[in-house]
């Protein structure tokens, strides 16, 4: 019975570890912190946003390109790049958000953690 036990926590840690490296993608370029304010909920001309991937890259685009920044969002070394942001797209659909998170993001003003990689990128709801 005891082996059984060890063989369950053995397939289960294994499950657990090709979770984790399935939302990991490699070596971690950088990342950073935000809070999602109103101005990151719509575009330049005034539309809202209604897809999480598009409310992130607003906001990266109103901290780079336009110095709209809420209080406490952190800088990035990647995302400064207008090529870098056009990517962010693809490198979501690569990465991961969590499905009840994309909504809050879309809903809600909320602070996320946002890790870089080569071609993907993970977003968390803090």
């Amino acid at each position: 019975m005891k082996r059984l036990g060890l063989m369950v926590l053995a397939a289960l840690m294994g499950s657990f570890f090709v979770v984790a490296e399935g939302r990991a993608q490699g070596q971690l370029l950088d990342e950073y912190v935000a809070f999602l304010g109103e101005d990151d909920h719509y575009n330049s001309s005034g539309a809202r946003l209604t897809e999480p991937w598009q409310i992130v890259r607003q906001d990266r685009a109103n901290y780079h390109r336009f110095g709209i920044r809420d209080r406490g969002d952190e800088g990035d070394g990647f995302f400064g790049s207008p090529r870098n942001r056009a990517r962010m797209e693809r490198m979501i659909l690569n990465g991961y958000i969590e499905p009840r998170a994309a909504r809050r993001i879309v809903n809600s003003n909320v602070w996320i953690r946002v890790e870089i990689y080569e071609d993907a990128v993970n977003v968390t709801v803090e």
